[in-house]
């Protein structure tokens, strides 16, 4: 009887387990698949995220020798897992206390996201330094996890930051060139991969298939953009210059070699700048007056019409009343005697550039301004480049044709005027301005449109070098090599200031616009200067092209023009 029993019970032994293996075979082995992907499902959790941004260089002197603009730095970061620290027992509020204090950060916003249930993790801080590193590992609580990142960073900081612009919060490229080839710098999207373990806490992160960003090389030279930036400072410190810019270029190509605006900022740290308006590029987003700089789109227009040469002379009436508007020159000055086209420009004669704009009809002056592209953005590689259609000029009145022959009542981009004097320099062709190495040379941008004859463009040119050798841009001059330059001093118009006013106040834009060598030009350099403290351009955008000249001359060994 009792070893019935015992058989009795080993049957049952046997047929339960025979059960339970049964079961198994039936989930591990013939519903495999089904029971696996019911598993996934509940232990992994998937994130799309973006693929690694591309990187961005300039250039030194030598090929190949890069320097980084902008790359991406592993950064370490701490996270939490708001359901653990709960069910682990441990008291989110002095949790939370013992975070703040480590971090530095408010401790009622920790406690805020570890009592909230329907995160599965929360970012508390990222870019820590060793020592919190070091700090939060002695802490030793659950639920708190150590992991890195990758962030956008970059180590030259202020340098060029109104060319790179920066990246997001939302990692989109905002200004500049991370603005505007933000499709070619971010990489392709992919998957990051979560997964939990059996009590529902979160064990790894690792990130799928994805593709990086392409990376860029800029034009601009390292060096040069570091002198610039540099004499642009040194405008704030001894000229009280509100602000300035200076643009260096190949004027035959549109290469852009130094792009310098100040003040800058850092781009590390952009969400500190409480004044948004100072990630706007000055040079492709800020409109001004130039005065004087715009009497050789003047000149250029009536010589490639034939309708002056320059040896064309008038006499100077010292003031034009145009509808009751008087125009005067520079102070008031009367110029005795027959005065030449040639030394309009090296006397910067308003009156004289008034007679040029009158040998020509006003449609035919408007057709050169379009010409030169001063209706029309130059398309350089900068996000939101702006331009104006200078409607007030193309109105029609007779006074507005007048002082626009001397650059006030008509706005324009510097990086416009850039590419008007690199036009005249090369022998007359408009190129189109760029920031990205090796553009396709086939492009007709590339190559430039004819806009004034090869003759005009060398008129000019030998005028703008006697501006230089006998008038107001004397000190621009280089020994043994020929500058060619053009000095403007605008008011600025209150309008312009945010005043409700019309006419023009005491603030000036000092500008100077020259390139070397003046009959073969290497590179062209346009200085410009907001209030700064002096009474012309002549005493403080002249000075700063000559240094700045003297050093890309020096920095290439560009051979003289002739021996002193």
């Amino acid at each position: 009887m009792k070893s019935g029993r015992i058989n009795l019970i080993l049957i049952l032994i046997i047929l339960f387990g025979a059960a339970i293996i049964g079961k198994l075979f039936f989930i591990q082995i013939l519903h495999y698949e089904y029971w696996k992907a019911l598993a996934q499902g509940q232990q992994k959790f998937f994130a799309q995220i973006q693929g690694e941004r591309g990187e961005i260089f300039l250039q030194g002197k030598k090929e190949g020798n890069l320097y980084t603009l902008a790359s991406n730095k592993n950064w370490e970061l701490v996270y939490i897992s708001p359901e653990e620290i709960t069910a682990k027992g441990q008291d989110p509020t002095k949790t939370a206390k013992a975070l703040g204090q480590v971090l530095n950060l408010d401790e009622e916003l920790i406690l805020e996201k570890i009592k909230k249930s329907d995160s599965l993790y929360a970012l508390l801080k990222n870019k820590l330094t060793q020592e919190e590193i070091e700090l939060l590992k002695k802490l030793n609580l659950s639920g708190i996890y150590l992991g890195s990142e990758i962030l956008r960073y970059y180590p030259q900081e202020t340098l060029a930051s109104h060319v790179v612009g920066f990246l997001g919060g939302d990692n989109i490229g905002q200004y500049g060139v991370e603005g505007y080839y933000n499709g070619l710098l971010k990489g392709q999207e992919g998957f990051q991969e979560g997964e939990k373990g059996a009590q529902g806490y979160l064990v790894k992160m690792t990130s799928g298939s994805i593709k990086r960003g392409s990376d860029l090389i800029l034009t601009l030279d390292y060096n040069i953009q570091f002198v610039a930036e540099k004499l642009l400072r040194e405008a704030k410190e001894n000229l009280d210059a509100e602000s300035g810019q200076i643009i260096v270029g190949d004027p035959n190509s549109g290469k852009i070699l130094a792009l310098a605006d100040f003040p800058n900022f850092n781009p590390n740290q952009y969400w500190k700048e409480e004044n948004l308006e100072i990630f706007q590029n000055s040079v492709s987003q800020k409109l001004f007056e130039p005065g004087s700089v715009f009497k050789p789109i003047t000149m250029a227009a009536a010589l490639d019409k034939a309708a002056i040469t320059p040896q064309t002379t008038y006499i100077d009436p010292g003031i034009i009343e145009i509808g009751g508007w008087p125009i005067y020159n520079y102070d008031q000055r009367v110029y005795p005697g027959k005065i030449t086209m040639t030394e309009v420009l090296e006397k910067s004669i308003n009156t004289g550039a008034v007679f040029a704009e009158r040998q020509i009809s006003h449609q035919t002056f408007l057709d050169y301004i379009e010409k030169f592209g001063f209706f029309e953005p130059t398309g350089i590689d900068l996000q939101g480049e702006v331009f104006s259609t200078n409607s007030n000029l193309k109105k029609g009145y007779e006074v507005n044709f007048a002082t626009a022959s001397f650059g006030q009542g008509i706005e324009m981009t510097p990086i416009q005027l850039f590419g008007a004097f690199s036009a005249i320099s090369n022998g007359g062709k408009l190129v189109k301005p760029y920031m990205l190495e090796n553009p396709d040379p086939n492009l007709d941008e590339i190559k430039g449109r004819q806009i004034i004859s090869q003759k005009t463009a060398a008129q000019l040119t030998a005028m703008l070098v006697s501006v230089v050798e006998n008038g107001f841009g004397k000190s621009a001059k280089i020994p043994g090599y020929y500058i060619a330059g053009k000095t403007g001093t605008a008011q600025i118009a209150f309008s312009a200031l945010g005043i409700d006013k019309s006419g023009y106040s005491e603030k000036t834009i000092q500008t100077f616009a020259g390139f070397a060598p003046a009959f073969n030009p290497r590179f062209l350099i346009l200085v410009k200067l907001d209030n700064p403290k002096t009474r012309t351009a002549e005493y403080s955008a002249v000075p700063i092209f000559r240094e700045l000249a003297k050093y890309i001359i020096d920095y290439y060994q560009i051979p003289p023009d002739y021996q002193e």
